[in-house]
């Protein structure tokens, strides 16, 4: 039986490009005796890495994963950095209002500019690039529906560009009927930045224990006590559960489900046109197909997203889809060559909003914060959430705190 204090979900099937990947060593030690410390974070994938890098720089901190660090949902990241958000601006401002809608999206922009800044501060090498975003027209919003988002994101004060179907017939050689081109996003290798992240807050004091698993969260006036599989207790005056989309029990998530979505790498050094080199590519349709260069010539593909929490454990279906995502990518780029190397499916989660959600666990007397980064901006919103939830342990709320709760 299922005891622990999050929801058990296998993350990913096949073979991730970034597990083969350098630099992936994280310092970690077996549960021994009993911690006491300021923080607990529940979770050693991109979203704990975070979370405990920020909050090491002043507290001490400890990390629990019941399993590797990096070898949850993060190993199977693509790791477009993108601000923009699942839903586009027009629509989001539809179910939260205009005004929080635009500050989502400006809040999503400084967060990926913020992550440029942790890497360059920490010296995280994990190949970390700036590229533009390029949202192509198809059948979920067509050209008509990305002009008007254009001329909203501009009103937001977002940088971005409209280019209609001639234009992008001559300046990418793309057949679609439009899309929006913005600058400020990332590409970069989710696994390698996570280890970087986690080797900074150890060399902070952070203790990082796996396997250890959570086994309840015993909150009072003065901290929290976890209780764990290793037979050691866990103190801390704050917990903050990053468990991807392994939700914490209790926790309740209206809206939000997890869904299946799948992914594909080629061999190195690719035949591609030479923009793609410094522009990723999504498109507004259901499902999507999304692509990006790699720093070694790969090309990666994915998207396909089923809305099933358990489709990406069949391999079978992996090689369905990836045939299917080889199919679009020809029909959007006929010159393109692609000789698959890799292949991998993982969970994500969605909600309705595609924002995360981030905030105190209600009856938990404001001491344990659960972090779960809905939608394809997964490290864009952890960045997101180690701001908010520091700030909040910090006794210094944030101002945007309450578009995530």
């Amino acid at each position: 039986m299922d005891k622990g204090a999050t929801r058990k979900r296998d993350l990913r099937t096949g073979r991730s490009l970034w597990a083969d990947g350098p630099g992936l060593g994280v310092p970690i030690k077996p549960l021994t005796a009993p911690v006491a410390v300021d923080v607990a974070v529940v979770g050693a994938g991109i979203s704990g890495a975070f979370m405990a890098r920020e909050l090491s720089r002043d507290h001490s901190v400890v990390v629990l994963d019941r399993r590797p660090p990096l070898m949850g949902s993060t190993i199977a990241s693509t790791a477009l950095l993108q601000w923009e958000i699942d839903l586009p601006l027009t629509e989001l401002a539809k179910r939260i209002g205009g005004r929080d809608a635009a500050r989502a999206y400006r809040r999503s922009f400084a967060a990926v500019q913020a992550l440029k800044t942790i890497v360059e501060r920490d010296r995280i090498v994990c190949g970390l690039k700036d590229r533009a975003s390029l949202y192509l027209a198809g059948d979920a919003y067509g050209h008509r529906a990305l002009a008007a988002e254009t001329e909203a994101r501009q009103a937001a004060g977002l940088d971005c560009e409209y280019i209609g179907g001639n234009a992008l017939r001559d300046r990418f050689g793309l057949e679609r009927t439009g899309a929006i081109l913005s600058p400020g996003s990332a590409v970069g290798d989710p696994a390698r930045l996570a280890a970087g992240l986690l080797r900074r807050a150890a060399s902070d004091g952070a203790l990082i224990h796996s396997p250890v698993e959570v086994l309840e969260a015993l909150p009072d006036p003065e901290g929290v006590t976890l209780t764990t599989d290793a037979g050691h207790a866990v103190r801390a005056r704050h917990v903050v559960f990053c468990c991807g989309y392994e939700f914490p029990r209790g926790v309740p998530t209206p809206g939000a489900k997890v869904v299946s979505t799948w992914a594909m790498a080629s061999r190195p050094r690719q035949r591609t046109p030479g923009w793609l080199r410094e522009t990723l590519v999504w498109e507004a349709s259901d499902p999507y197909l999304y692509l990006r260069m790699a720093r070694d010539g790969r090309l990666i593909v994915g998207g396909e997203d089923e809305d099933s929490p358990t489709l990406h454990a069949s391999p079978e279906r992996l090689k369905a889809k990836c045939r299917t995502l080889e199919k679009k990518l020809k029909a959007l780029l006929p010159t393109v060559e692609f000789e698959i190397d890799y292949a991998w499916a993982g969970a994500f989660g969605e909600s309705s909003t595609g924002l995360p959600q981030i905030g105190p666990v209600e009856g938990m007397q404001d001491r344990v914060h659960a972090v779960m980064g809905f939608g394809g901006n997964g490290i864009t919103y952890s960045v997101i959430a180690s701001q908010i939830v520091s700030a909040a342990v910090r006794g210094r709320p944030d101002p945007d705190a309450d578009l995530y709760r």
